[in-house]
């Protein structure tokens, strides 16, 4: 296997082995464990069982066939072949791992055998034994399955041969017996292990739950929940840590949610302030510099109804005109600065009626949809998002050339979204935007001071789209949409 299979093969199976719980990863571990010591241990004992069972039957049937030959000798040098056959008989009758005792001359001829079937003729030469033979043993296999078959000479060999076959059923019904008592003690002892298992994981895994639980409480903003600690172990050593943890947390956060309302204070601060500047900027040229161009308009006019020469009323006539063009631009002014609706009938309409208003200033096709629920607006979160559009709508006027612009001011959940879009000639972000001008700039030092985001997306020739998102707070309680 190369490098780069193994590695596959290691990421397949850790990915597989992290997909599962701890708990099955326990009692994996425990039941593999069991199983595999349990399987080693019991075929250890068998074949070491086995091999003792198999001398003993062995040796058995050595002693048997001694036996045999020994009680047969003198009844063969008689020929007295009954006493031999009743020999035999009792010897399987005595012995009942004994499948079968026969004796044969020296000659290979049958004297005396315990087959009640007849003799079957090619069992003699299945085994032999030489006259200078202790014995000799080799595993026959009969229909009764294998038997070891003992030959054992006679008188030196002299006399003849006594075989004695021994079975191995006895030998394969205690094995039996035993693998069965093994597999009954391999259960309790895999049932005490799934109890053991069954212990350790409820030990283990409980404080990790408990762990998970209270991360996911922490996740919520509840500083409050704390870890049980279960045993004075490294379990409960980082329980010790983590409930440290949480209390410095917590620390964290009020000074966080104190520094969040001074900032906001700030942002309200700043913002009102601002506002009040623009307030008193847009009455002043309401009151002194509207009044003043307007007693202009009047002077200009008694001058015309006083002087009769046609050239200087034809240049009163031009001054009259344009003091009215800069009187219309000082009012215009005097609202952007301050659109009095705004304090009067809320967000909603006064973006219905300035992006109205705008369209046909500049004559371009222009749609808005305003839905803001039933959710209140802090003041300085309406002004900012008045100004974040109107600074939109100022930069379409001056650089996009379109022909329709659409602009949208939803509620949706947990924020406002604003979304400013154009069929101008857009421009490259990327590089625009690096070097942002004043404009797309004071649109995003906005959005950011209420800790919303603007996003530009545009290329040249397809126009641009202003996406802002706002987020408001739930403890801004409601209103109708103000």
């Amino acid at each position: 296997m190369s490098r780069n299979h193994w590695r596959k093969f290691t990421a397949r199976f850790w990915k597989l082995v992290g997909g599962v719980s701890v708990r099955t990863k326990i009692f994996g571990i425990v039941l593999g464990s069991t199983l595999m010591l349990s399987l080693g241990f019991t075929l250890q004992v068998h074949h070491a069982l086995r091999s003792v069972l198999e001398q003993k039957a062995q040796e058995q049937g050595i002693s048997i066939t001694r036996d045999i030959a020994a009680r047969s000798t003198d009844l063969i040098l008689i020929n007295d072949l009954y006493s031999i056959h009743q020999l035999l008989v009792e010897t399987q009758a005595n012995f009942s791992d004994v499948r079968y005792a026969f004796i044969v001359d020296p000659q290979g001829q049958v004297l005396a055998h315990t087959f009640s079937a007849g003799f079957p003729t090619d069992l003699i030469e299945a085994n032999t034994a030489a006259g200078m033979d202790y014995q000799n043993t080799t595993l026959v296999q009969t229909d009764e399955g294998q038997v070891w078959d003992v030959a054992v000479p006679i008188f030196g060999g002299k006399a003849g041969t006594a075989r004695v076959g021994i079975s191995d059923q006895s030998m394969r019904q205690t094995l039996t017996t035993l693998t069965t008592q093994l597999g009954l003690t391999i259960l309790v002892v895999l049932a005490g292990s799934l109890l053991a298992a069954s212990l350790l994981t409820w030990v283990l895994t409980r404080p990790i739950l408990e762990l998970v639980e209270v991360t996911r409480s922490v996740a919520r903003g509840d500083f409050s929940a704390r870890v049980q600690r279960w045993a004075d172990d490294e379990i409960g050593d980082l329980a010790e840590a983590f409930n440290q943890m949480i209390i410095e947390l917590g620390r964290l956060d009020v000074v966080r949610q104190e520094r969040e309302a001074l900032r906001k204070q700030l942002l309200e601060g700043m913002i009102t302030v601002q506002e009040e500047e623009r307030r008193r900027i847009s009455r002043e040229l309401h009151d002194s510099t509207s009044q003043s161009l307007t007693s202009l308009m009047i002077g200009l006019r008694n001058v015309s109804d006083v002087c009769s020469k046609p050239a200087v009323d034809e240049q009163i006539k031009l001054l009259r005109k344009e003091v009215s063009t800069t009187l219309d631009e000082v009012h215009t002014l005097a609202v952007q600065l301050r659109p009095v609706i705004l304090d009067d009938l809320g967000l909603k309409a006064a973006l219905e009626r300035s992006v109205a208003e705008w369209g046909k200033r500049h004559k371009i096709a222009v749609d808005v949809f305003v839905h803001l629920g039933s959710t209140r607006l802090p003041d300085y979160m309406k002004t900012a998002l008045y100004r974040i559009i109107q600074e939109a709508l100022t930069n379409i006027a001056k650089h996009a050339h379109a022909e329709s612009v659409s602009v949208l001011v939803e509620r949706q959940k947990g924020g406002l979204v604003a979304v400013i879009e154009d069929d101008g000639q857009g421009f490259e972000v990327d590089n625009e935007f690096d070097s942002m001008h004043l404009g797309l700039l004071s649109m995003k030092e906005r959005a950011e001071l209420l800790d919303g985001t603007l996003v530009v997306e545009s290329s040249s020739g397809y126009g641009t789209s202003i996406y802002v998102s706002i987020p408001i707070a739930s403890k801004n309680g409601v209103d109708n949409g103000r």
